[in-house]
């Protein structure tokens, strides 16, 4: 086979940053690392391209091999090239990420590399570049939120207020005001109100909303008026 001549080969690694929310809370799935260096401490889910697959590929095969996770639709969100990235081997990352319900997977979840959902806020370092890659993945994420439905994927098809504002204070790490975020977010016209209450988390009841798909694809950028200084949370 021809090769090209006088050239470095270089490793090229895919790691995967899945973010989970369990209701409450906006957590990270890690893993411990099984080889040196850095053995048995907190890693993202991380691997090496083989010859014959491309890197979506290799990502799905590296997250179901370390995790048991199949099914995740990952975002590609950048390379991580720094010569002095990995102190072994020069190696290329290319870096996935993924919001999901954890509850919908929580079944698929392996045990084989001991897989552990922490809190995002309170997660532990990381080998290498990946708290890095995680505050990156994080940035992207909140810029998503803000321009698409995204989160609202992550709730029941009938949700309260206080759900979404739980929802939406996990993934921008910051606490609304409880008056201004029902007032701000009821303004936009792209919640549909029900009958039925959510009776069981208050005394009064909450009323559960829809979102009317139609109506934010036609005017998303509603829902940027109700996040406090947007420009502070987005890339």
């Amino acid at each position: 086979m021809t090769r090209y001549s006088k050239q470095t080969r270089i490793l090229v690694a895919v790691d995967c940053i899945i973010f989970g929310f369990d209701g409450h809370d906006i957590k990270l799935l890690l893993v411990k690392r099984g080889l040196e260096p850095e053995s048995g401490k907190w890693s993202l889910m991380g691997g090496f391209v083989q010859p014959r697959e491309n890197l979506r590929q290799a990502a799905n095969r590296i997250l179901q091999k370390l995790t048991g996770l199949q099914g995740v639709y990952m975002e590609q969100l950048r390379t991580f090239s720094d010569p002095d990235r990995d102190p072994v081997e020069r190696t290329i990352s290319i870096a996935y990420f993924a919001l999901i319900d954890i509850h919908k997977y929580e079944k698929q979840l392996s045990e084989d590399y001991h897989a552990e959902w922490v809190l995002l806020k309170d997660r532990p370092r990381l080998i290498f570049d990946h708290n890095e890659m995680v505050e990156l993945a994080q940035k992207q994420l909140r810029y998503k939120a803000a321009l698409h439905p995204i989160l609202f994927e992550l709730l029941p098809s009938k949700f309260t207020i206080p759900q979404l504002q739980s929802l939406y204070e996990a993934i921008y790490d910051n606490t609304f005001d409880n008056r201004n975020f029902s007032r701000k977010v009821l303004s936009t016209g792209l919640l549909i109100k029900q009958k039925e209450k959510d009776k069981l988390n208050s005394k009064k009841g909450a009323f559960y909303y829809r979102l009317d798909k139609r109506k934010y694809k036609a005017n998303f950028q509603s829902f940027l008026n109700f996040i406090p200084n947007p420009d502070k949370f987005l890339i």
